[in-house]
């Protein structure tokens, strides 16, 4: 960070340490603003994790400036480099995408000087750049308050004037965005990606000024009515996101196919690596595509859960569903087990009544009527294991069972038993979303803060609750656990019930199904066979950290099998095993 500013002082110019100041004021100003604005989360796609996406986009620029200056003693210009490449290596959905190609619209002028001038025709390069970037642009969205911002201040002068005409120019914008969309005005919000980049924004008067801006952005909630339906129903389902190396030409053409193919495209970046997001529903196509180009890498495919239609594979398979559990993360020795059966003594405090329905269970003592505990942690999780699990790490957990997930009037229960003034809520379950949604602003009409997580595997819960400290600020637990939750990639294996087409062709009744993000991914024979191969895709791009979640009527040698393959094939890697217990898929897998 760099120096306090003093009273009255106000900055001439940016230098490398007030990027570095920035960078790092705007990431923890998303994650304040991270739930308030996933919650107004309705345009493109109203899938509510918009603050999110920003929050780990920004996660992404603050880590890479960081690092430059822990490396050397940077200037300016390899500062605010490293922000902007930070930001497109980091990139998650389609403002945090967009974000980025503003930060390096910004960079291009910034890096030959930082005074008011050049800041103005940073802000000016920032919101062309992203307009290119997008395939279709649409007014009431961060590109309008963008070019608010750039307008606000296009006359120059001292930079303070400067950063402050744009702060105030894109929240105005930011305002009248609810009467440019018809989705927003229903649903009575702004914009939530513009909301992001007026955090920003204040970030970065603030850092020039030494003092927060005089007036918030305007933050209106939505109303109690439904929501817009998220793709998928009226749509494209899924949400590719991918880094590609390629030249010039090669993403023209890129271009042209995939917006034939879908909508919200997005192609950022330039110098031979892009960041590439389209909504569609040949995901396929679309990543092959970008192999046609050059050469894709970490690619994320995420379905667009719909209440009316099931992701391909959904409900074709035994077993499938998700489940979560903490405890230790990571050794020294690349392999940890822990085992939670049924004879652990959580089977009562789950309750194991056979009528088939979710049962919520407290954590014991601290749920006890009387004074409420500071925080609490409510997770859904299918398997008496994985709910001991979560028992065991603090949590008050909802059972659900195959193909049964819990009703909102039982979340509402679970967060009641929890008897916190404050409550982080895990669905673990892309399809429990609008429900945990509408469970958590029940509760907080009688007075517990709630935030809601939007977990969307178990492992995902398991990561979340490895980072959880009760006794931090609820903001910055919230900020860690959803952080370590959206850095873990999911994948899951069940057993095909009858025939079925599949993202990966078609499945006969009894094949192994490799889900990985919730689409199906690979079709084996073998359990044991088909997990390798789901753990070398994910491995692919990366990792650090496997976690297993093995049920108990999976192959005995499994867990022992995938943990051998990880250390003979990927030296770096640890692995963490737990056992789930019954009544839960045959195997989670993590990546971190």
């Amino acid at each position: 960070m760099s120096r306090a500013l003093q009273p009255d002082e106000e900055l001439v110019e940016l230098d490398a340490e007030a990027v570095r100041t920035w960078c790092a004021r705007a990431f923890d100003a998303l994650g304040r603003e991270r739930e308030e604005i996933d919650a107004i989360n309705v345009y493109p796609v109203a899938d509510g994790d918009t603050g999110t996406n920003l929050y780990l986009t920004a996660e992404a620029a603050h880590r890479a400036v960081e690092a430059v200056f822990a490396a050397s003693g940077p200037d300016t210009a390899e500062t605010v480099r490293a922000m902007a490449h930070g930001a497109l290596l980091g990139a998650r959905g389609n403002s945090g995408t967009i974000l980025s190609q503003l930060l390096r619209g910004m960079a291009t002028v910034l890096a030959d000087g930082c005074d008011g001038d050049h800041l103005a025709r940073a802000l000016a390069e920032a919101a062309r750049a992203a307009r290119q970037a997008v395939a279709r642009p649409v007014e009431g969205t961060i590109l309008t308050v963008a070019s608010a911002a750039a307008g606000a201040c296009a006359a120059g002068g001292p930079l303070v004037r400067v950063a402050r005409d744009a702060y105030e120019g894109a929240a105005t914008a930011l305002t009248a965005t609810s009467g440019q969309l018809d989705v927003l005005e229903r649903a009575g919000v702004v914009d939530a990606g513009g909301r992001g980049l007026v955090a920003v924004l204040g970030a970065l008067l603030e850092t020039v000024t030494g003092r927060a801006p005089d007036h918030a952005a305007p933050v209106p909630l939505p109303p109690a009515a439904p929501r817009e339906k998220c793709a998928g129903e009226d749509g494209p389902a899924y949400e590719v996101i991918y880094l590609l190396e390629a030249d010039d030409a090669a993403v023209d053409l890129l271009r042209s196919r995939l917006d034939a193919l879908g909508e919200s495209l997005v192609v950022v970046g330039g110098d031979g690596l892009w960041n590439v997001h389209v909504h569609v529903d040949d995901a396929g196509a679309a990543v092959e595509a970008g192999v046609e180009a050059g050469r894709p890498h970490r690619i994320r495919i995420t379905h667009f859960a719909s209440d009316a239609t099931p992701a391909p594979g959904r409900g074709t398979a035994r077993g499938a569903g998700s489940g979560v559990g903490a405890g230790d993360r990571r050794g020294t020795d690349g392999a940890h087990t822990h085992r939670y059966g049924t004879g652990d003594g959580y089977a009562h405090a789950c309750g194991t009544e056979n009528d088939g329905h979710a049962h919520a269970c407290g954590t014991g003592d601290d749920a006890a009527r009387g004074e409420r505990v500071p925080r609490a942690v409510v997770a859904v999780v299918p398997g008496e294991g994985l709910a001991g699990l979560c028992a065991e790490a603090g949590a008050t957990t909802v059972r659900t069972r195959p193909g049964e997930p819990p009703a909102e009037d039982e979340l509402v229960e679970a967060v009641r038993r929890a008897h916190a003034r404050e409550v982080v809520l895990l669905p673990n379950d892309t399809d429990l979303r609008e429900t945990a949604a509408a469970a958590a602003e029940r509760v907080r009409a009688e007075g517990v803060r709630v935030a809601l997580i939007p977990t969307r595997a178990a492992v995902q819960g398991i990561a979340a609750l490895a980072v959880h400290e009760p006794d931090r600020r609820f903001d910055e637990d919230v900020v860690a656990m959803t952080a370590a939750a959206g850095a873990t990639r999911y994948a899951e294996l069940a057993v095909a019930e009858h025939r079925s087409f599949t993202s990966a062709g078609v499945c006969q009744a009894g094949d192994v199904l490799g889900l990985i993000e919730g689409d199906v991914a690979v079709i084996g024979k073998d359990l044991t066979e088909t997990a390798r191969t789901v753990l070398d895709r994910m491995l692919s791009a990366g990792g650090e950290l496997v976690t297993l979640v093995v049920a108990d009527d999976t192959p005995p040698g499994l867990a022992a099998d995938l943990e051998q393959h990880v250390r003979r094939g990927y030296l770096a890697v640890d692995t963490t095993t737990y056992h789930a217990g019954a009544e839960a898929p045959p195997l989670l897998i993590g990546v971190e």
